[in-house]
This record gives structure tokens, sequence and C-alpha cells, in this order.
């Protein structure tokens, strides 16, 4: 962390600006009862981090405080645009306070004048006693208070910024910044500034004259309309000026000196962590005060040992078999675990001692290290045995890139990311932030070691000196989160059991799915881009004559100029901004009467699509292996289904033949077919058997149709009588009631009037009496538990069920209604996969699954064992969920995917 070689002697924590980009930027969190929560703890995590990072001498949070001050006597419109303070941000100030004060730490809020004149005051006077200073913000405003004694530092993204720094960044000097912020102005602030004058303009015309004073004076020189504008602004730029300038001179009541930290109350911490619900924070509180004041093993003090010799990798070797368990984790040269090298190993098997056994760092001077073959040789025999568990992170990774190098790794045991995500799929599950949040630690990051952005290196080039700490560090962490994970797990036998039996042992077979690959025809989707290209063509053309100029199509600023202002179209929602929205919502919506939004439609349609598959698939085949490999995460969706990326499979827009067409593409090599076996209507099942509705139940019993069924039973006519038109009203309504869809969605999507859809809810609800009961009851526990579970105990949490905010709370408990069964769902695919994969594995080579899609397992199979292995395939998915109502399983073959499904 480069700020650590800082020795602020004052830290000035600019707590206002924290808590607003907090609550804008980390996701929303609720205690049980409602309360937001999420900026609170991010603001509390940034101050106990400053505290622990650089125990200052004199610390304060400084914050605005309420109500007007003397920038809106200088201009009344000060702030004026500046949206209200959303009322879930309020209810967090107070509490905010209530923390700082009990951490002991002075808070300061000052009427009449703002958060920075008061961190702006109070840094001239440490610096002209000569103490280092340290700002923790993330206004940029404040960059014109750094001199070669004050520095700034943003605890969100740990983005440093001395003197050097603001030039590097803004292109001037800190003594420059008030007024290139005085030319640019500042559109949340309703600061004038000039017109049309951004950054780079701002930076060019003080490089070039030195000074807004210097500019002004030769506003007459500028041309342009660029200069017309800054001619207009001459009046008001002194105005903007004395905005944007911070106070340094205030009569404060506080002096430096006097912002000593008190001791903390551990009590009232204790107590307030407890009530809002910070249980990690809450029992470091718990502890007695001696245990809370010892850091945790690895945290400052891990002792690091870096193996470059045969003598010492025989020692770890012989150390992890006798453990019987260990940590440990791979470095790399890349993510894409097909094309990824290894570098390194580090291992772990007792907080506080790791190793890195460093082979592949190639650099000009590295340390003559050990070979790859050696490493490896000396390390098959304990990660290919079984009965020696593995601790990890993410260990799919590490199980892939092994793969590569020849080693099948066995035994995986625990993984952190993966026991973080069981315990609470809402929340972060990097090793980072499980560290910050369960440990209290702020580890290395990648780029604390191998930079930034362009800059950046791959983990080869990094010295040793630096790798080990770093890789030692991930081992320890993974070792220690186990440990904590794991005991909390095991309170809950459902959630233990979960991540047991259903996440861990998927581990493997997601990885073989990954490797395996699918073959792909790109000559096919060349054929398919260029016939896209043609359309858009023609598209673009439609669009220029409706519009009656020439535009470009994909611009969001030209769309609306078009569609609002020359052709008069109705606004039907705005955006954040204030300008007339142009999303696919409100497209649909004015295409039902306009014909240029459809078009707009179609062109986004196809556009995305040959971005996404047609052009770019091609580009993703291996070149190694001449197959596609997505990657599968298991810890991403709030409700335990898999995604994939790079490329996302889940979302190949099947509904529209182009779409459809994509899935031509995936093929299968000579002498096999590819196989597809995708459960049919598994929700609306799962829902028949959570809701017990008789009527549901007897349905899927009987094998009827389901959506005839509902049409005959919601629009009262015999089935053999029910028209496609109903049909597909029916499977509105059955899809959207599991959804959450309301009357107005529903009215939407079937082009309706609101109350007939009203009309055909209430229908559906009379005739499925245990559905509506299921409904109720489920909004209910999620109020009073804060979350909902799926049929096998896998706990999925709606930390917005209690919101005030009503579109939150009503997002909130549609997710409740439909979580339960989409996370039934994942649940029951799951197991179906490690169930056939075992089959398969037996088997040998002549049957393999090679991905999964939502409710849908694809294999490639031998052509001549098609038909055996689709029955079994189809058995072993309806066995993998005993519900009430019968699970059905589809399959069928072809030479391609479109074919087989």
């Amino acid at each position: 962390m480069p700020e650590k070689a800082l020795q602020p002697a004052v830290v000035l924590v600019d707590g206002s600006s924290y808590l607003y980009r907090a609550f804008h930027a980390l996701p929303p969190l609720a205690t049980s009862d409602g309360r937001p929560t999420g900026a609170l703890k991010g603001v509390t995590a940034m101050v106990r981090r400053l505290c622990k990072d650089y125990q200052p001498r004199y610390l304060a949070v400084i914050m605005d405080a309420l109500g007007k001050n003397f920038r809106h006597d200088l201009y009344a419109e000060y702030k004026a645009t500046r949206p209200s303070m959303p009322e879930e941000l309020r209810d967090q100030v107070e509490p905010l306070k209530g923390i700082i004060e009990a951490m002991g730490i002075p808070l300061l809020v000052i009427e009449g004048v703002e958060a920075d004149d008061v961190i702006g005051t109070l840094a001239a006077e440490a610096e002209s006693q000569g103490l280092e200073t340290l700002i923790s913000t993330g206004d940029k405003d404040l960059a014109q208070l750094v001199s070669a004694h004050v520095t700034l530092v943003n605890t969100m993204n740990d983005e440093v910024l001395d003197v050097a720094g603001v030039e590097a960044k803004f292109g001037v000097a800190p003594e420059r910044i008030i007024d290139y912020l005085a030319l640019v102005g500042d559109k949340s602030d309703n600061v004038p500034g000039v017109p049309k004058v951004g950054p780079k303009t701002a930076v060019k015309w003080l490089q070039q004259y030195g000074s807004l004073d210097a500019i002004m004076e030769s506003a007459a020189d500028i041309g342009g309309k660029i200069g017309e504008n800054l001619r207009g602004a001459l009046d008001t730029l002194p105005l903007s000026r004395d905005l944007v300038t911070i106070r340094r001179e205030l009569d404060l009541p506080l002096r430096v000196k006097e912002l000593e930290p008190a001791a903390e109350d551990r009590d009232r911490l204790h107590q307030v962590f407890t009530d809002l619900e910070f249980r990690a924070w809450a029992e470091e509180y718990a502890a007695a005060p001696g245990d809370a004041q010892q850091p945790a093993a690895g945290a400052g003090q891990l002792e690091v040992d870096t193996v470059l010799d045969k003598a010492g990798l025989e020692k770890w070797v012989r150390a992890l078999r006798k453990a019987g368990r260990f940590s440990f984790d791979t470095e790399t040269t890349s993510l894409n675990y097909m094309q990824a090298r290894l570098v390194g190993v580090s291992f772990a098997v007792e907080p506080g001692r790791a190793a890195y056994v460093p082979f592949g760092h190639d650099y000009e001077g590295a340390p003559e290290q050990l070979s790859a073959e050696v490493v490896l040789d000396a390390l098959r025999s304990l990660l290919e045995d079984a009965d020696l568990g593995k601790i990890g992170q993410n260990l799919k990774y590490d199980m892939n890139v092994l793969a590569g190098a020849g080693i099948t790794l066995r035994g995986i045991g625990d993984d952190c990311m993966l026991a973080s995500y069981v315990l609470d799929s809402t929340a972060r599950h990097d090793m980072d932030s499980l560290a910050e949040r369960r440990l209290g630690q702020r580890t290395i990051h990648f780029e604390d070691v191998a930079g930034k952005g362009a800059k950046q290196i791959t983990f080869n080039r990094v010295p040793v000196e630096q790798a080990a700490p770093y890789a030692a560090e991930d081992a320890d962490v993974a070792l220690r989160l186990q440990r904590d994970l794991l005991a909390e797990l095991e309170k809950t036998p459902a959630l233990h059991g979960i991540y047991a039996e259903l996440e861990i042992p998927l581990v493997p077979v997601l990885s073989r799915m990954e490797r395996r690959g699918a073959a792909l025809d790109c000559d096919a989707l060349a054929r398919q881009s260029d016939e896209i290209r043609s359309s858009l063509e023609e598209l673009e053309s439609e669009a220029f004559a409706m519009a009656g100029v020439e535009f470009n199509v994909a611009s969001t600023q030209q769309l609306q100029d078009v569609l609002y202002n020359r052709l008069g179209l109705p606004v039907l929602r705005k955006t954040p901004g204030g300008k007339p929205s142009t999303n696919e919502a409100t497209l649909l919506e004015l295409a039902v009467d306009y014909e240029l939004p459809r078009v707009i439609l179609e062109h986004r349609t196809l556009s995305k699509l040959k971005n996404t598959y047609t052009d770019r698939l091609p580009e993703q085949v291996d070149p190694d292996t001449g197959r596609l490999h997505t990657s599968y995460h298991q810890a991403v969706t709030a409700t335990g289904r898999l995604s994939s990326t790079d490329p996302n499979l889940q979302n190949i827009p099947i509904r529209r033949p182009e779409g459809r067409r994509v899935r031509r593409a995936f093929v299968a090599r000579d002498g096999y077919r590819i196989l597809s076996a995708d459960y049919s209507q598994i929700e609306l099942r799962i829902m028949a058997h959570m809701s017990g509705d008789e009527g549901l139940l007897q349905a899927f019993a009987e094998g009827r149709d389901i959506h005839r069924a509902t049409a005959s039973e919601v629009f009262g006519v015999p089935e053999a009588e029910v028209s496609a038109e109903d049909r597909r009203a029916a499977k509105a309504i059955n899809f959207g009631l599991i959804y959450g869809m309301s009357a107005f969605g529903l009215a939407r999507q079937l082009q309706l009037p609101r109350h007939e859809a009203q009309g055909y809810i209430d229908r559906y609800f009379e005739r499925y009496p245990g559905v509506r009961r299921y409904m109720d009851e489920t909004r209910e526990s999620g109020r009073e538990r804060g979350y909902v579970e799926t049929l096998y105990g896998r706990r999925l949490y709606l930390p917005e069920i209690r919101a005030r905010n009503g579109n939150r709370r009503q997002a909130a408990e549609r997710t409740a209604i439909n979580a339960p069964m989409q996370g039934t769902a994942a649940d029951i695919i799951k197991r179906a996969m490690i169930d056939i994969d075992a089959w398969l594995e037996d088997r040998g080579p002549d049957a393999a699954m090679i991905m999964q899609v939502h409710d849908e397992l694809v294999f490639e199979v031998r052509e001549d064992l098609v038909e055996d292995v689709a029955a079994e395939v189809a058995a072993r998915m309806a066995a993998a969920g005993e519900l009430r109502s019968p699970l059905v399983v589809d399959c069928g073959s072809g030479m391609n995917w479109e074919e087989a499904h």
C-alpha cells in the first residue's frame, strides 16, 4: 500500500465526502428491521483502517453542518441544483457520528462553513507547526491544499496525491487548482465556470498563460466559440474562484494539538455494532480489551519463507504431508486459465507462517530459482492425493492451471470464496474484501506489487522479494479465513450441507467442463456477421428516412435530439440528469405508436448480437485447443445460479431466430453429436411443490400442458378450446407471477389495459389459491427473518425487504417470491451435474458434459451412444429433486446446439 510509507502526525478525514461516496459506490445494506447501513459501514471501515494504518498523534473526522453557509451569501444559487440528501443516507448520518465519538475520535461539525474549510484551516495550522498532514478525502477540490507537508489519500481506491501526484492527475500544480476549478466550474455545486470549458482546455490555458488572472487579461486574444464563452464569463469568474477557494484561516473551537484521540468506549461500540448487525465488529468488542489489541496472525507479522533450493522445498513437502491439510495458491501470468503460465506456488499449514516457491520469475537480475519441473514433480504427489485436504480461494482456477501443467488437483477441502457465498450471497467474496471484513486485515493487493493500468506487469516480472510476501499472504489469509468461515457454516447444518455437498463437489465438475470447451464453426459466424452488417445498414437507412436526417444511431445524445426535438415524440421518462430517456423500456413503450423507436430497438439488438457473439466468439477460441472455453462462476448471482463469462453463454438471445442461429455455430466434432437435456418448466413445478396448490399439482401430475391448463382456468374455457393467444397470455401470467410481475408489467407485456391484466391475475389466484397463500407467507417470512430459503436450505438475503423506499422494498418483495424457486432450481441442477459427471467419468471419453445454461445441460456424445446417454441423463436429472410435481426433462440431439434444443 503506497501511502503506508507516509508517517503523518495529523490525519484529517473528510467524513461528508466519504459518506456520499460510500452511499453511491457500495452495495446497499440494511439491518433485519430495514434500517439502511451500507454507507455507515463503509465509512466506519475506512476510518478504522486509517487508524490502523497510520496511528497518527492527531486525528479528526470533519463533517458538513446542516443548512446554508457563507458561500450561499456569496451566491444564492450555490448548490441549488443539488438534489436533497436521500432519506436512506440521511438516516445514517447520526449513527455515524455516534460511532466516531465512541471510537474516541474528535468530530468537528462547524456551522456556517463547509467541512473543506475546516480541513483547510487545520491543515494550514499543522503545516505552520511543521507537522506532516494527511487528508483522507475523495473530493478533488482539496487538491488545492496539497504541499510539501500536506498529502491527500483516497481511502476508497488507495490513490495518493502529493505535489507531483496532483500535477500528474490534473495537469497543473496544487497552487493552480483554484484557477483550474474556477474555469471548469462544478455542476454538483452549481459553480458557473466557463461554459464548454473542460479539464483539457483549462489545463491548456493555464499552461499557456500561467494563471486565471492572466487568462482573463488575454481573453480578447482567444478565438472561436470558446473565446466567446470565456469573454461572456469574465464577470462571473471572480465569483467562481471565490466559491471554489477553500478557507484556511477560520477561527475554530479546537486547535490541531487538541485533536488527540481518546480511548475507545468499547462497551458502547459493542452495543452500537450489535444493534447495527455488524457482527464481526461486535464480536471484536465483546472480547476482553487485551485480546482485542493483539494483532491477527499474519496482519503485519507474517513469517515468509522464500524457497529457492531443493532442501527448503523438501522440508516444506514433508511439513505439508505431515499436516494432512494445507492452504495453497498459484501465481500465474494470466487470469485466462487456458493461457496462464505458472510462476510460483505458496503454502501455509499454520497461521502466521507461509512459504512461496518461485520458479518462473524471469526478469533481468532475478535470483536463481528451482525449475518448474523440479517443483511440480516434488508437489505432484501432494496435490494429487485425495486424502490431503486443500484449502484456498477460488480453487477452480488453481485446478485449471495445474491441469495445464499436467497435475490433477484432488482433495479440495475448503474454498473461502464459496464458504462466504453460501453464508451470504449478497456480500463480496474476493479475498481482499473477506480479509478486511472478517479478519480486520488490509491485504497486499495485486496492484501494489504489479502496478496499475497500462503500466501493470505480469507476475513473472514482479521482483521475488515483493512477490513472496504477496503470495505467501494469500495462503496464510486463506487458512485463517477458512477457520472463521467454517465455524460459522457449522452453526447452520443446512448451509453447511449446501457448501459441502453441492458447491465444493461442483468445483471439479466445472473445471472439467471449462477445460473441455466446445467446438465452434467460426465460418458460420463470419457469414452471420456479414448478414447482420447488411441488416444494420438497411435499418440505418430506414431510420434516416424516418428522421429526415442522418445521425449516429448508437449516440444517445443524437437519438434524444431526433426523437424529442425533431419528431416531437412524448417524453415518457427522464434520465437522472433530467434528459429524455432512450432506454429500452422507454423505446418499447414508444414503439407501440411510433415506427422509429422500433427500428432503433431492432438495430440495438442486432448490433449487440454482432458485437457480443458473431464477431467476438471466434476471437475467443483458444489457439491451442481450437475450442471455446468459458468460465463458470459459482459466487456471483444472489440465487445460487451459475453464471458464465468470456463468453457469457447465459445471455444468447434464443427467442430471436438470429440468436438461435448463434447456437448453430456450437458444433460436435466428427463422429459425435450434441445432446441437450433441459428441465421443462422447473420453476413452475417448484412453485407447485412449495405452494402445495392442489390445482397446479394435479395439472403437473396428469402431464397436462400447464399454460393451456392455466388458460382454461383463468379464461373459463375447456382446454381443447384454448386459443394460441389465450395460451400465450397464460404463459405470461404463469412466469410473470413467479417473478413478482405486477398488473402494470403484465399489461405492458400483453399490451392490455391495466384493469384487464389485474382481472387475469385475480382470476388466477381464485383458481390457484395455494399460490397466493405461498406468496403472502413468503413475503412475510422474508420481512421477519431478512432472508428466504430454497427447498434445501440455501439462504437468500433480502437487505432491503424493510426499506422505507417503496420501490426498493417492493423489488425485495418480488425477489423474496422468486428467489426460492430460482435458487431451488439452481440447487437441483447442481445436484444433477455432480451425479452425471461421476457417471460420465466412469464411461470414459465417449460422452462429456460441455456446457450448462440456465436449466439446460449440453453434452458431446459419440453418435452411436446418444440414445443410451440421453436416457440415463434424463433419469438422473429427474431424480435430482424430490418434488410433489414430477420433474420432466426434454432431450434432443443434433450436429449442433440449435438442432439439439
